[in-house]
């Protein structure tokens, strides 16, 4: 497994949501220190905030490709237009993955469920009832393949 994958895994096993796993294995190259990474990422997980929206992890992927390879110029319709197909091919490449880019579909949950805005503790049935350590650990491959390319 590549190094970023593994880091983004130990991150989300130490406690960080699927977003802070996923910018804080590339907090670095982001030019960001590990607690900015976590507070710019902190409210991401469970799909944005536990409403089972856009996974975490992807949001973490989009962060850091924005850190990484966004447009600043408004004006530059060209670079907006290529950020975002970069953005669509990171997803359609995790979706190709799991089937889904949506936390809730990933979680296997009722299609409108959002849950209550409290974390469930970190208990080894927690961790055995989610995908998230792998889906982490794909966003930072995913990362890893592209960010370069």
């Amino acid at each position: 497994m590549a190094d970023k994958a593994e880091q983004a895994r130990q991150l989300f096993l130490s406690g960080a949501n699927c977003a802070q796993a996923v910018l804080g294995a590339f907090h670095r190259e982001c030019g960001l220190d590990f607690d900015a990474a976590m507070r710019l990422a902190s409210g991401f997980g469970g799909g944005m905030g536990r409403l089972r929206e856009v996974c975490g992890a992807v949001s973490g992927m989009f962060l850091v490709a924005n850190l990484r390879r966004g447009y600043s110029d408004l004006s530059d319709k060209e670079a907006k237009d290529a950020h975002y197909a970069f953005i669509q091919k990171l997803a359609a490449e995790f979706r190709a993955e799991t089937g889904s880019i949506i936390c809730r579909e990933l979680l296997g949950l009722a299609p409108t469920q959002s849950d209550a805005p409290v974390s469930e503790a970190r208990t080894p049935e927690y961790y055995r009832k989610r995908p998230c350590a792998d889906t982490v650990a794909l966003a930072a491959a995913i990362l890893e393949r592209n960010l370069d390319s």
